[in-house]
C-alpha cells in the first residue's frame, strides 16, 4: 500500500512539473518585444512551485533510497575514468 500510494504521488509531482513547464513555454512570447503576460508576482508563486515539488521529489527519492546527485550522461560525453591495461608494463624475472 505505501509503495502505491508513493508511486502515485511521485505521478501526481510528474505531472504537476509538466504541465507548468507547459503552460510557461506556452506562455513565454516568441517575439522579445512582446510583453509577459505574466505578472512578477505570479512568476514567483510558479517558481515556488516548482521549488515544492522538486523538494518532495528529492524526499521520496531519498524514502526510496535512491541517488538524488545523478546527472544524464551523453554518449559522446568523456568519461571521468579512464581503463589502462596493464599487461605491457610486467617485469620479466633475471
Amino acid at each position: 500500500m505505501v509503495d502505491q500510494t508513493l508511486s502515485q504521488e511521485r505521478r501526481i509531482l510528474m505531472a504537476m512539473r509538466k504541465t507548468l513547464a507547459s503552460i510557461i513555454r506556452d506562455l513565454t512570447p516568441r517575439e522579445p518585444m512582446q510583453a509577459y503576460p505574466l505578472s512578477e508576482a505570479t512568476v514567483e508563486d510558479v517558481k515556488a512551485c516548482f521549488d515544492l515539488i522538486a523538494a518532495r521529489e528529492r524526499e521520496l527519492a531519498t524514502q526510496e533510497g535512491l541517488t538524488t546527485r545523478e546527472l544524464p550522461r551523453f554518449t559522446d560525453e568523456p568519461k571521468s575514468a579512464q581503463v589502462i591495461t596493464i599487461s605491457p608494463l610486467k617485469t620479466t624475472k633475471h
